[in-house]
């Protein structure tokens, strides 16, 4: 049989191929009636439009093409859960690139994101959007930044949390830096003042925000930092038990300990649980981002919460605005919330023995 087209639809609705197009892409008033005939006549013939001809009519594929560093850190769903909400509604689908790289990969994680980047420009996709990665680096080759800025001369880009130096790119962003300051007041007002930072990478301009952050409360509060309580090394849960393990090895150990993520603060409260220790009894632990299993943990994970699904759904937001040629604010700045829970509590003078 052969398929039906836009010009079948046309001639047996008795109106123009014109009329037609209008009530497909929604981009111009037609009569409620008329309407209603033509989208009759469609779902009599099962009519789908040919996505790869409406492509060459308007120069639009509906595609966005997202960049992220680790799917299995489960930040970065919550990131792309509200993104895909966003974005479904305004009609795209999109292309996911994790750009994860493990020690048997025989490419490193940036280079993959080039290669993903080019990839995403010969799909023609209609936008991109990049989450962590080179985004998120404190110090960024410029010829990896110029690799971004060329393709935002062909296509809008935005970036979530993170920035390359040097660019006008739009951003979504969480405060951060008022984040982490939520965090370690929290800890302070509990009436700790031994408090330690642990998790992260120094190259990583996330960690260097939190961990500024930390610094500068703890000094306006009047408290010393102890340089030997901040120990960086990773995001996952096995780095947060190894790092929690080499406090705990300390002469004396701190009351409260602030996390860089929440996978962090996890892998801290079963080390502290395998050393004796009761949280928060004798140990507050706080964590950073409010994944899902931070309130399903036990204890529940009192945390600082990035709003991440929020962050997608304005990352998307954003994007389809640069797409439509809308005049868009060039960074949106999205306020974090501090999610008090079972894992932080008073200092107690026991808890120092």
């Amino acid at each position: 049989m052969k398929p039906v087209t836009i010009y079948d639809i046309a001639k047996e609705a008795n109106v123009s191929v014109a009329t037609v197009s209008r009530v497909l892409n929604n981009t111009a008033p037609v009569r409620k009636s008329t309407r209603d005939r033509i989208v009759e006549i469609m779902n009599k013939h099962q009519f789908q439009p040919n996505a790869l001809a409406r492509s060459l009519l308007k120069k639009e594929t509906g595609m966005l093409g997202v960049l992220l560093p680790d799917i299995t850190n489960p930040f970065f769903p919550e990131v792309l859960s509200g993104l895909d909400q966003a974005a479904r509604s305004k009609g795209y689908t999109y292309f996911l690139c994790d750009t994860f790289s493990s020690n048997e990969d025989h490419i490193d994680q940036y280079t993959r994101e080039s290669q993903y980047l080019s990839i995403l420009i010969e799909k023609q996709v209609d936008g991109i959007i990049m989450i962590g990665g080179r985004i998120n680096l404190n110090r960024v080759s410029a010829e990896m930044v110029g690799e971004v800025v060329e393709v935002s001369k062909r296509v809008p880009v935005v970036m979530i949390n993170g920035h390359l130096p040097g660019t006008s790119i739009h951003r979504v962003n969480a405060d951060e830096r008022a984040g982490a300051e939520m965090a370690v007041q929290h800890l302070i007002d509990l009436g700790h003042r031994d408090i330690a930072f642990i998790g992260g990478y120094k190259q990583m301009s996330n960690t260097n925000m939190r961990m500024q952050s930390y610094v500068r409360t703890m000094t306006a509060n009047g408290i010393r930092v102890d340089e030997r309580k901040i120990r960086l090394g990773g995001f996952n849960v096995d780095q947060g038990k190894s790092l929690m393990e080499e406090l705990l090895g300390l002469p004396e150990r701190p009351t409260a300990v602030f996390c860089a993520n929440d996978m962090v603060a996890i892998g801290a409260i079963k080390a502290a649980r395998k050393a004796g220790l009761h949280i928060p009894d004798d140990l507050s632990i706080i964590g950073f981002d409010d994944v899902p299993t931070a309130s399903s943990f036990i204890p529940e994970l009192t945390t600082v919460s990035l709003k991440s699904r929020l962050l997608g759904q304005t990352g998307a937001d954003v994007l389809h605005g640069l797409i439509m040629k809308s005049k868009m604010k060039k960074v949106t700045v999205i306020q974090p919330e501090l999610i008090v829970r079972e894992s932080t509590g008073p200092v107690k003078v026991a808890s120092r023995l």
